[in-house]
C-alpha cells in the first residue's frame, strides 16, 4: 500500500524531475516509510512506500527488472502473489525480491495486460517498457485503489491522488461543469473519468490503459459483474452457504502481512461478520476498534453497545476511540486536505479520526464497507422492487438523486447549469445496458460499480492512508461480487435488506447484532452544523474565492446560512454541507 507519480514525455522533452518531487512530496502521507524517483528516457516514476510485504528494501519501488526490461510503481496488495510467484517461477522467472510488486512486473512479462486478470487483489498500477516506449496504466475491478490523470501538450503525468497532480502544476483547475451537475444530484458521486476539475481524470477501475509512445491511447475493460440468475437455481440455503464460503474465503485472503492485521469494528453486520470469520479461522487476540462521537441535535453519536457485544462475544483486543464535538473542526480540516475529490459522507471525518488512533497499534486493518452495495443493504432498495424494468430509470431517481434538474437551476448560478439533465442521461445510458433484468439489479448494478467506486471505496482509502494505514475490503472480493450479483433480489431485500447475508450469519453472531436495526457510520456534528464547523462552512461560502467563483447564487446560499440545517436532500445529507464542502475542498487546495 502506498502512493505512486509519474509523467510520461510525448514531446522529447526531458521528464519535469522537480514537478514529480513535488507530487511525490503530496503524497507522503500515503507512504510515510520511504520514497523513490527513477527517471528512463521520457518516463519519469516516484514512489511513496508502506510496508506490509516484504519489509526489506528489495521492494523498494518504483522497481526496475533489467532483464525483462521493466519498471513500475504499484499501490494496493496481491493477496494471491504467492501463489503467482509460484507458478511463474514453474515458468523460469527468478526473482530478486520477496514482494507483491514483483510478482506484477513478473506477470504483466508473462500475460502482457492480460496479467490483471491473474491479480485477486486491490491494486493500481503503471509500467513502462523500455524497448517499446510503452506506458500501461491499470486499476483493480472495483477501483479500490485510486488513479488519476492529467494531460497537457507534450506530456502525461499521473498520480495516486489528485492533490498530487495539482501540486506539480499545469493543471487546468477550472469546475468541469458535467461533475458540478452529478455531484449535485448523483448523491456527490462523481463519476469516471470526470473529477471536479476539468484538467484531471481518473481511470476508471477494471480498466487497463495502453499509452504508445507517441501518446495514442487505448482502453481496455478486463471485468464487470453480470447480474444473471444460474442456469440451475438454487434454495435459499444453498445461497447462504456459498455466500458465507466465499466471505470466509476474501476474510482470509487479506490476511495476508507481514505485519499484524486488525479490524474497523462499527458494531453493524458487516465488520462484526469479518470479526466471527477471522475468529472461526483460530485468529485470537484479534485488535478491533470503535468509534463514537458526542450525542447532537438530539441523534446518537456512537454504537459501542452492539461493537462491544461482538469484541466480548469473540474475545477480541477491542478499543473504544471517544470523539468530542470541540475536536471536529479540525478534524473535518485534516479530513479535507486528504480528500482527493468532496466527499460529502460524514463518515469521512469518522474514518479519517479512527484511522489516526488505529495506525498507532497497526498497519493494516479489514472493514466492512461494500455489503451494503453488493447486498441490498439500503433504503433506497426496497422501493424499486415490482418496479417494471423500463420504469427503472424513474424510479431509482426518484430515491436516490438529491434533487431534480429544475431544483438544481435554482441552487447554482446560470453560467454554472448544463443545458440538459447529465445525471439523469448518465444512469439512463448505464441502464440501457444488456442484462441486470429487474429494478433492483439495474440499482444494484450502477451502485456497485459506480457509487461504490466514487463514494464508499474512495472515502476508505483517502481517510486510512491519510495516516499510512491499509485498509482492506473484504465484500469486494471481486469474486464474492460475482456471487451476490447473481443471487435473486428477493433474497437480498428480505429482512429490511441484505436479507441472504443476516440469515447466513446466523450460526455465527449474536441475535442482537443481526436484528438490530441497520446504522450508519454517525457523526451528529457534521450532520447538524453548529459552533466551529459551522463558521468554517460559512466562511467558505462567503470567502473572495467563493464569490468569485460563482458557483451557486448567492441568494440561495444566503438562504441555507440563515437555517443551516434545515434543507436536506432526498437521503437526509444536510444542504448547507453539501455547497459548503467544495468550496472548503478548492479553497484548502488552493484551487481558486
Amino acid at each position: 500500500m502506498c502512493g505512486f507519480a509519474g509523467e510520461v514525455r510525448f514531446d522529447g522533452r526531458q521528464v519535469d524531475v522537480t514537478a514529480l518531487e513535488r507530487m511525490n512530496a503530496r503524497l507522503e502521507r500515503r507512504g510515510p516509510d520511504s520514497a523513490g524517483l527513477l527517471t528512463r528516457g521520457p518516463l519519469g516514476l516516484a514512489h511513496r512506500r508502506l510496508t506490509i510485504i516484504d519489509l526489506s528494501r528489495a521492494g523498494e519501488q518504483p522497481m526496475v527488472d533489467p532483464e525483462l526490461g521493466l519498471s513500475m510503481v504499484f499501490n494496493g496488495c496481491i493477496y494471491n502473489y504467492k501463489q503467482l510467484r509460484s507458478e511463474l517461477e514453474g515458468k523460469g522467472y527468478r526473482f530478486f525480491s520477496a514482494s507483491d510488486s514483483e510478482v506484477i512486473l513478473k506477470a504483466y512479462h508473462h500475460w502482457g495486460t492480460r496479467c490483471v486478470e491473474h491479480l485477486l487483489g486491490m491494486f493500481a498500477f503503471v509500467i513502462g517498457e523500455r524497448e517499446s516506449g510503452r506506458v500501461v496504466l491499470a486499476r483493480d475491478r472495483l477501483g479500490i485503489k485510486p488513479l488519476y490523470v492529467s494531460r497537457a501538450p507534450g506530456r502525461l503525468r499521473f498520480a495516486s491522488s489528485l492533490p498530487a497532480l495539482v501540486a506539480g502544476g499545469g493543471i487546468d483547475t477550472s469546475i468541469d461543469p458535467l461533475a458540478l451537475h452529478h455531484y449535485m444530484t448523483f448523491h456527490s458521486v462523481v463519476p469516471a473519468p470526470l473529477t471536479l476539475l476539468s484538467g484531471v481524470r481518473k481511470l476508471p477501475p477494471a480498466t487497463v490503459r495502453v499509452i504508445e509512445p507517441d501518446g495514442a491511447e487505448r482502453d481496455h475493460l478486463y471485468w464487470e459483474p453480470r447480474f444473471v440468475r444460474p442456469s440451475q437455481p438454487l434454495s435459499e440455503g444453498e445461497w447462504q452457504e456459498r455466500l458465507l464460503g466465499a466471505l470466509r474465503l476474501a476474510v482470509q485472503r487479506r490476511m495476508v502481512a507481514d505485519v499484524p492485521v486488525g479490524v474497523l469494528l462499527s458494531g453493524g453486520i458487516d465488520s462484526s461478520l469479518v470479526v466471527a470469520l477471522l475468529a472461526e479461522s483460530g485468529q485470537r487476540g484479534l485488535k478491533t476498534f470503535s468509534i463514537g462521537f458526542e450525542a447532537a441535535g438530539g441523534e446518537s453519536g456512537d454504537e459501542f453497545v452492539y461493537s462491544d457485544i461482538v469484541a466480548r462475544e469473540f474475545g477480541t483486543d477491542h478499543q473504544q476511540i471517544r470523539i468530542l464535538t470541540d475536536d471536529l473542526p479540525a478534524a473535518v480540516d485534516g479530513a479535507i486536505d486528504n480528500m482527493s475529490e468532496p466527499m460529502i459522507s460524514h463518515d469521512c471525518v469518522a474514518f479519517y479520526l479512527l484511522s489516526e488512533q488505529v495506525s498507532r497499534h497497526v498497519k493494516v486493518v479489514q472493514s466492512g464497507q461494500g455489503a451494503d452495495e453488493i447486498f441490498a443493504g439500503y433504503d433506497w432498495y426496497p422501493p424499486l422492487a415490482g418496479v417494471a424494468r423500463e420504469a427503472a430509470l424513474d424510479a431509482y431517481s426518484k430515491v436516490f438523486f438529491d434533487r431534480s434538474h429544475a431544483q438544481l437551476a435554482q441552487i447554482l448560478n446560470p453560467d454554472r447549469m448544463t443545458a440538459a439533465d447529465a445525471s439523469r442521461e448518465f444512469v439512463q445510458t448505464h441502464f440501457a445496458r444488456p442484462g441486470a433484468d429487474t429494478a433492483v439489479d439495474a440499482a444494484l448494478r450502477i451502485d456497485s460499480t459506480i457509487m461504490l467506486v466514487d463514494d464508499p471505496v474512495k472515502r476508505v482509502d483517502n481517510m486510512t492512508m491519510a495516516w499510512g494505514l491499509e485498509g482492506r475490503v473484504p465484500f469486494l472480493d471481486h469474486e464474492l461480487v460475482e456471487l451476490a450479483a447473481a443471487c435473486p433480489p428477493e433474497l437480498k431485500l428480505a429482512h429490511g435488506g441484505k436479507g441472504v447475508l443476516k440469515n447466513a450469519s446466523r450460526q455465527l453472531l449474536p441475535a442482537a447484532v443481526v436484528d438490530r436495526k441497520k446504522g450508519y457510520f454517525p457523526v451528529p456534528g457534521v450532520r447538524h452544523l453548529a459552533g466551529g464547523l459551522l463558521g468554517a462552512v460559512r466562511d467558505a461560502l462567503l470567502s473572495r474565492a467563493a464569490r468569485e467563483r460563482e458557483l451557486f447564487r448567492p441568494s440561495y446560499v444566503q438562504k441555507l446560512l440563515d437555517a443551516p440545517n434545515e434543507l436536506r436532500s432526498t437521503l437526509g445529507v444536510n444542504t448547507t454541507w453539501q455547497l459548503g464542502l467544495p468550496e472548503l475542498w478548492l479553497q484548502k487546495h488552493g484551487v481558486g
